[in-house]
């Protein structure tokens, strides 16, 4: 497939502090890719690099092939929606939306009327008006209608209630499949975006730790339970990222799949396997990661 976006070697300094070191990546055409991590990871940071609201210290972003600052070729094809987005204090959602579709060529109004009645969305009040929830969904449906060739959702949806963020999920797998386009999720709610995302961007303390295909990921590691001694006994030699253990019954979340000879060792052994969700995954592999990277640290202090 066709990359959109090329990321090489970017960094963004703050004073001391590197939202951004030195990440490269790329993102496909007409796909859908989770860029996940806690929050202050260096999501926000990122997504404004590339839609050009904000300034590399170093490295380079191209999209489409080319630079997007002050490039109204390329900044045209993009809509970038965020959590903290503002609008003038005199605005109405029905200003956003004829403004949204002044800017983005492919902007549906069927599709914005659509949202509009689904969310139950006032469009006459003024926006500084609006609860967070339904300034979510003045957002969100920009990003939908737009139907922009790239779409980045910085979060914006986090103000809806648990049916809305349905609706809103539900809306964005039924446009992109009859209308496909580029569309990168920022979130820390994995498990609820997990189903959507094609591939997923896992960002920690400003590095890109991960940047694989989803389905791969999810069979990347299994948690091993039962008596202690057995679970301990089976996983020794394996890339451990995790464990509990309570009385004589572990847990113990390996990295690697499991053949079908191990698969009878275990079941000789009297241990069960349990699946490991997408958010239970790059949670344990985060903090694995900033464990292996303390460690390394310390022990160049030692030195």
């Amino acid at each position: 497939m066709t990359d959109v976006i090329e990321v090489n070697s970017l960094t963004k300094r703050y004073r001391d502090v590197r939202a951004v070191d030195d990440v490269s990546f790329t993102i496909e055409k007409d796909s859908i890719t989770g860029l996940l991590g806690r929050n202050g990871a260096g999501k926000t940071t990122l997504m404004s690099i590339v839609t050009a609201q904000a300034f590399a210290t170093s490295g380079d972003v191209r999209v489409f092939g080319e630079h997007s600052y002050e490039n109204a070729r390329v900044l045209s094809r993009m809509c970038f929606v965020r959590e903290s987005q503002r609008y003038p204090d005199d605005a109405t959602a029905i200003h956003a939306f004829r403004t949204a579709r002044m800017f983005f060529p492919n902007w549906d109004d069927a599709l914005a009327e659509s949202l509009i009645g689904a969310f139950q969305l006032p469009t006459r009040p003024r926006i500084k008006k609006l609860s967070r929830g339904q300034l979510s969904a003045v957002g969100v449906i920009i990003g939908l209608a737009s139907r922009a060739e790239i779409t980045f959702f910085d979060e914006p949806y986090l103000g809806l209630d648990a049916v809305a963020r349905q609706i809103f999920y539900d809306r964005l797998i039924e446009d992109y499949a009859e209308h496909p386009r580029t569309i990168i999720l920022s979130s820390h709610l994995i498990d609820e975006v997990s189903n959507l995302i094609e591939r997923v961007l896992v960002i920690d303390s400003g590095k890109i730790i991960m940047h694989e295909d989803a389905d791969a990921l999810r069979d990347r590691a299994v948690t091993i339970v039962g008596d202690s001694a057995a679970v301990d006994a089976f996983v020794g030699g394996r890339e451990v990222i995790h464990r509990e253990r309570l009385g004589r019954v572990a847990s113990a979340t390996v990295l690697g799949a499991l053949s079908p000879a191990e698969r009878q060792q275990l079941a000789a052994a009297g241990l069960d396997t349990a699946p490991v969700s997408l958010q239970q995954l790059i949670v344990r592999l985060t903090q694995h990661a900033a464990e292996h990277s303390a460690a390394s640290s310390s022990d160049g202090a030692l030195r």
